[in-house]
């Protein structure tokens, strides 16, 4: 991956997308701080993808000596596999030191400090590269709903949630990545290039410091009635893209978006099988719901595409959601 040794953020990490999204990154060889709120499983993933990590030390507890008196009482062969052993554990212990760093930092992504001192912790790791935004809520309500007109607080909940969160992760984000005097202009990335390496075409071109993706939905241009509040949001980060993708091009930060249909989150695994199935079966092709990998693996696509700026990608299978 381009950007592996360097560091990343994914907010929404405790679950769904944004818990795929970091379990790539991580195996991908990347520093990835996970933002959740303080009451998600955050520092129970997190602690999974530091014992998951490729490369991890699989040994535990101590080394068990030699039965007997002592150490000479072994048969050779017993003896040189317990030293083989030991040996092993030590420098298990030692790469371990040198393995990617999986950090939890608690936050709202709506709350400033919080987000700051999440992308403060990315920066002390490594260079920040990957900005990836996947929190957000969906509070389904008609406009005229049975008891009224829609509640407004609960629409302005999940604009506050959906898009400022983002707005505000992205640019505290963008600013400690613009920040970044030591981005590189490195050869433009192929055969032999190594990972980490800046991605550009020319000597004079802007140093490459990474990427911010956003996530939108379907619903940004096939709302469904009752998701007036989650429609707007999304259509408003799918609005986001283009002009921030120009105004950060200056610094060299490219910023894309994905639009994903119906994934298997936790959302979508709490309701009945045949409801689940019904629902797969309005895709076209695969005839079934998203994986949260298959969105992670975009993400990384992305990271890696030095070419690909300013888009909003559909991934859904060819899916047009009904009115309702």
């Amino acid at each position: 991956m381009r950007y592996a040794k360097m560091s990343a953020i994914v907010t929404g990490a405790a679950s769904g997308l944004g818990r795929a999204t970091a379990t790539r990154l991580a195996a991908a060889g990347m520093h990835v701080v996970l933002v959740d709120l303080p009451t998600s499983d955050g520092a129970a993933v997190a602690e999974e993808l530091r014992t998951n990590r490729p490369g991890a030390s699989a040994a535990g507890g101590s080394d068990v000596a030699a039965s007997g008196s002592g150490a000479g009482s072994a048969p050779p062969a017993a003896a040189a596999q317990a030293v083989a052993r030991t040996s092993r554990r030590r420098t298990d212990r030692r790469t371990d030191k040198h393995l990617p760093r999986i950090e939890f930092a608690p936050a709202d992504v709506t709350d400033e400090k919080q987000v700051a001192a999440a992308v403060g912790l990315a920066t002390e790791l490594a260079p920040l590269r990957v900005v990836v935004n996947c929190a957000g809520i969906a509070t389904p309500a008609k406009l005229l709903g049975r008891d009224g007109p829609l509640d407004l607080a609960a629409f302005d909940r999940v604009l506050r949630v959906n898009v400022l969160g983002t707005v505000n992760v992205t640019r505290l984000a963008a600013q400690a990545m613009a920040d970044d005097a030591g981005a590189g202009r490195g050869s433009p990335r192929g055969p032999g290039a190594g990972a980490g390496t800046a991605s550009v075409t020319r000597d004079d071109a802007v140093p490459d410091r990474g990427v911010i993706i956003n996530t939108a939905s379907v619903a940004a241009f096939d709302g469904q009635i009752g998701q007036p509040a989650y429609a707007a949001s999304k259509g408003a980060i799918h609005s986001l893209t283009l002009p921030l993708a120009r105004e950060l091009a200056r610094y060299g930060i490219r910023v894309n978006t994905i639009a994903p249909g119906i994934f298997e989150t936790p959302l979508m695994l709490g309701l009945p099988e045949r409801a689940r199935a019904s629902l797969g079966e309005q895709v076209p092709y695969p005839q079934r719901l998203g994986l949260p990998d298959e969105f992670a693996q975009l993400v990384e696509s992305i990271a890696e595409n030095a070419y690909l700026n300013g888009e909003t990608i559909r991934l859904d299978g060819a899916i047009r959601m009904a009115p309702r």
